[in-house]
């Protein structure tokens, strides 16, 4: 998945591109107005302090029963303490709104399918894709139908806090980029509703989707690879040397009779997954997946990326194995890095605890949503990771004449809707949704798709093709659910029991939750909707939808989805490793394309060898697991490489970096730096050139030796972007990768080690071959990019990370970027480590994901846990809580976490009394 939100988009064609220059002029002229250049410091401070919040002395907020309190300690974090539940969400609505409204803004104008209401022209074919989605159409059925009174009257009370805030004040003086905004369209802001806060769960639950884009790209491999190379670009999980998450209690929690059906009938009823269709064969459906993918590329990842390789970490151990005698939680979510961060740190509290006040907790919330997402109360902890489960497939649809398709030898009616797209500085455009019974059409948003399809692999038994076929996306997260009331219940959960019964209501997105009380418990729980399958369909590949034997059969049952509590082993770790044996339960498909266990093993074996012989791991070694940058892949590799042998002094230089490294990957490792450069070109050379032009990134040059100078001559490195470039490969160099390797390595003539020759180097046939010329390939491009003396190489350097605002930071001149981005910072960690600063090889060593925040719960005494932010409370450009957190956070750093009402007077810098108003 993309690293980072896809920026709004100006640059239409003709006139529209002059509109679009001129726009960006303006946006300048603002930015350098509010900055104070040309017209001093007194338009700096009064421009840009105009929007930020009042944090101190009192204001009225109408529709609260009695006074609330709002204490913000240095770090601008607060804590509400309030009377009632409506009060103390009317005042978070309110405080969050105060931060962070901007951002709430754009998220919830990406919910609905609106940016091109805010941003314009560009962000018309993203809201045409969400519209078809209707990710705002299910909130909606979720507010009216599913979700209880009582969250009900939270949402209302949450939004009514926001609304209170926005009433009265101007959009610039709510956030610095209404400023520019406001110069550029006629946008105005609207209310806030309890439906905009319930979308927001659809967004998350679309970057936590799992293995949809794995399933298009299987099935683009289908025209250029057979089946035995596709499953060795997809291994098998290593249960061998990597643990599943659950271990003991899995067999309490239902028998295996509730597993996925068998094969039923007609394996000729699915698409075909293997090399015999041929390229001509399976042209069409090629074709129509490769512009799917195109389009979901396209759409903001305001989570980060997906797919194999990322994910989060979290462990929580018991205290017959911690120094305080309780337990221990940790959790480090990896995201795309934002400015602002996606989480707000907040403290919820009931001045007492009642049945009208019910709450005492704090932790990590989301701007625009009440309650807190990850974090604990007086009682428990919780933290997540994305479990990955399956939840999603994509059917082929045969559309037949008058709005209708097939299903089962009948032609059905497709279910339409309009909907029109309002576009700032033009007219409106209309677009209708056709939806199946398996999901919308999701072809339907290019119109070149309309003609591709008349030669898809499928079996002979499937209808004529006629004018090919339209595929649909069927997903539990565009059903109605109850994840709403989940966030809530977890809140005021008190014991396992209280929390299970929670999970059982998380339904979408699928996340792995462990769990720590102060009587000293641990567990982990699976929730989610996890569909059933059947006709010998296992979701790694688009199936026939005109078959109803490939339709979905009810969910996995709650009581199946596995769990544990307190294991004998005396710790859980969870890091998007599989989550069970498969070996040992078949039945229990939750998916087949997980992570595979380099992180989690990693935390395991760290667990084990600090607590082996009767050791005790405390909270500062919790912190310094989570720093861990250790990179499996360069302990696998850097042997074959040390063995090769090298004639080249300059090669030969820097192969020596690796000798006696201890494979961590520290921000000032000159080895470091060199093996990610290694590994990188090993991807690219190994598997760039055999992937279908579909799954390659085009327009990437590797750095050479100069064909010009001398041998020797490293200070002139040229790039070449020659027929080896235009086919590198789409590789993320994720944990998936580290397996396909290993699984590789010991064949020294495998297929895969031959590439192409190029104008400075021959073909390879061999791994050694292959590994020698990746070896040199990356010394000439660190030289480029690092210098000739390697004495003067390190990873940060190659590794950076730039905070970029998610709007009008990421396109535009530099001067509107220097304004309200922030970096960069060099970074240590990489890909796949616990430590998971990640990058992407197809596209360099930039820092695209991050661990996003970083807690440690201390079950023993709650105001001795500790937490960090990846930036800071606020979203205004220029608070000094903007970025406040950022140098710490990369230095692994944890701040102090108050909670208890005497440690956070300890630690209030500011506080902000909100008094009832006359509705009150």
């Amino acid at each position: 998945m993309p690293a980072t939100p896809t920026a709004p988009s100006a640059a239409p064609a003709g006139k529209k591109k002059k509109r679009g220059r001129a726009r960006l002029l303006v946006i300048v002229l603002v930015l350098a107005i509010v900055a104070g250049v040309g017209y001093g410091t007194y338009w700096s401070v009064s421009t840009v302090r105009a929007s930020f919040p009042q944090a101190s002395g009192e204001l009225t907020l109408d529709g609260l029963t009695k006074p609330v309190d709002v204490k913000r300690d240095a770090h601008g974090i607060p804590q509400i303490y309030a009377s009632t539940d409506a009060d103390l969400f009317r005042a978070q609505g309110y405080v969050q709104a105060q931060d962070r409204f901007w951002e709430m803004d754009v998220r919830r104008h990406m919910t609905s399918g609106r940016l091109s209401e805010m941003f314009g022209s560009g962000q018309v074919e993203t809201d045409a894709f969400l519209r078809t989605l209707g990710w705002r159409q299910v909130a909606q059925q979720e507010y009216d139908k599913k979700l209880s009174p009582e969250t009900k009257k939270y949402l209302q009370a949450y939004a009514a806090g926001v609304n209170e805030y926005l009433r009265g004040r101007s959009s610039k003086d709510i956030s610095v980029e209404y400023a520019a905004l406001g110069f550029t369209t006629d946008y105005t802001i609207e209310e806030w509703t309890p439906v905009d806060s319930v979308a927001w769960l659809k967004a998350m639950a679309w970057d936590l989707r799992g293995n949809m884009q794995d399933e298009i790209d299987r099935s683009l491999m289908t025209s250029r690879l057979d089946k035995k190379q596709i499953d060795e670009l997809y291994p098998k999980y290593p249960f061998d040397r990597h643990k599943p998450i659950v271990e003991e209690n899995l067999a309490k929690s239902g028998s295996s009779n509730t597993g996925t059906p068998g094969n039923t009938g007609n394996p000729g009823s699915g698409i075909g997954t293997g090399g015999n269709n041929g390229v001509g064969s399976a042209q069409g459906l090629q074709a129509q997946l490769s512009r799917i993918s195109a389009n979901l590329d396209k759409i903001p990842a305001l989570l980060g990326p997906n797919g194999n390789g990322i994910g989060s970490n979290s462990w929580v151990v018991a205290g017959s194995k911690t120094t305080t005698g309780k337990p221990l939680l940790a959790n480090d979510p990896h995201l795309a890095p934002q400015m602002p961060s996606l989480w707000y740190q907040m403290g919820l509290h009931c001045r007492e605890i009642s049945a009208q006040c019910q709450y005492d907790t704090a932790g990590y919330t989301f701007s625009g949503m009440p309650g807190v997402v990850i974090g604990h109360n007086q009682d428990i902890a919780w933290g997540m990771t994305n479990l990955g489960a399956d939840v999603s497939d994509l059917y082929l649809e045969k559309v037949g004449p008058n709005n209708t398709y097939l299903y089962d030898n009948k032609e059905k009616s497709f279910k339409t809707r309009v909907e029109t797209i309002k576009v700032a500085g033009g007219g409106s455009k209309k677009i209708t949704v056709r939806s199946t019974d398996n999901g919308p059409l999701v072809s339907d948003r290019n119109a070149e798709m309309e003609s591709v399809g008349q030669k898809a692999p499928v079996s002979n038994a499937a209808p004529d093709r006629g004018n090919g076929y339209a595929v649909a996306l069927k997903w539990t997260a565009l059903q109605p659910g109850r994840s709403m009331d989940a966030v809530f219940e977890m809140n005021r959960a008190k014991n396992f029991k209280e929390f299970r019964g929670a999970a059982a209501h998380f339904e979408v997105p699928s996340q792995n939750l462990i769990y720590a009380d102060t009587a000293g418990n641990i567990g982990y729980q699976a929730p989610g909707t996890v569909p059933l399958r059947q006709n010998g369909h296992d979701g790694r590949m688009p199936v026939a939808g005109w078959d109803s034997r490939n339709d979905w059969k009810g969910f996995i049952p709650q009581s199946r989805m596995p769990y544990e509590y307190n294991p004998k082993r005396g710790y859980i770790v969870t890091a998007n490793q599989a989550v069970v044996d498969s070996r040992k339960y078949p039945d229990l498909k939750l998916t087949e394309d997980w992570g595979y266990g380099a992180r989690s093993q990693r935390i395991n074996d760290l667990i084990e060898s600090k607590t082996k012989d009767g050791g005790k791991i405390s909270t500062d070694d919790m912190r310094t697991m989570q720093m861990d940058n250790s990179s499996e892949i360069a302990k696998l590799l850097t042997p074959y490489l040390l063995k090769i042998d090298i004639d080249d002094p300059q090669i030969r230089e820097a192969q020596k970096l690796l000798e006696g490294w201890d494979y961590t990957q520290e921000s000032d490792s000159a080895a470091a730096a060199y093996f990610n450069g290694v590994w990188r070109n090993i991807l690219k050379l190994a598997f760039g050139n055999k992937m279908p032009k579909e799954l390659r990134v085009e327009g990437q040059c590797l750095y050479v030796r100069s064909a010009d100078g001398p041998v020797d001559d490293l200070a002139k490195p040229t790039r070449e972007c020659g027929e080896r470039d235009a086919d590198a490969a789409q590789p993320d160099g994720g944990d998936r990768w580290f397996e396909v390797v290993r699984n590789l390595v010991k064949d020294e003539k495998s297929d895969w080690w031959s590439s192409p020759a190029s104008r400075t180097d021959k073909a390879t046939t061999t791994r050694d071959e292959l590994f020698a010329r990746a070896m040199e390939d990356a010394r000439w491009e660190l030289t480029a990019k690092l210098g000739k003396n390697i004495n003067t190489w390190n990873w940060g350097r190659l590794h950076q990370l730039t905070l970029k605002n998610q709007t009008l930071g990421t396109e535009g001149p530099g001067f509107i970027q220097h304004l309200l981005n922030r970096g960069p910072w060099n970074l240590g960690g990489g890909e796949a480590a616990v430590n998971a600063t990640g990058w992407n090889a197809a596209g360099g060593y930039e820092v695209v994901w991050v661990p996003s925040m970083r807690m440690v719960v201390n079950l023993s005494d709650l105001d001795k846990s500790r937490w960090i932010n990846l930036t800071g409370a606020s979203g205004h450009a220029y608070h000094s809580n903007y970025s406040d957190q950022t140098e710490k956070w990369a230095k692994g750093e944890l701040l102090d976490w108050s909670f208890s009402k005497a440690a956070v007077d300890k630690s209030t810098a500011e506080t902000l009394v909100l008094k009832p108003g006359p509705a009150g």
